[in-house]
């Protein structure tokens, strides 16, 4: 049979690999959550701003007005 000292050296052996093993497994799961909270911010900022389309359409409408009241204001462009 094996002695008390031995199973005692193997049981704190055991503990403390499932110990280092869960603790690696939290962090891996806390990054996870972290990186799932930034992607969750990240989409509610750009669900704010127009699509692309509608950026460079607005773009050129601005461009457009600047260019006709350069035209009324008698500006050569």
């Amino acid at each position: 049979m094996m002695e008390p000292l031995t199973i005692g050296i193997l049981a704190g052996g055991v503990f403390a690999g499932l110990s280092g093993a869960s603790l690696a497994a939290l962090k891996g799961w806390n990054g996870w959550l972290e990186l799932k909270r930034m992607e969750l911010t990240h989409d509610i900022g750009d669900r704010h701003l127009p699509p692309a389309g509608n950026r460079i359409e607005m773009a050129d409408l601005r461009e457009r007005v600047r260019k006709l009241e350069a035209i009324a204001a008698g500006i050569d462009l």
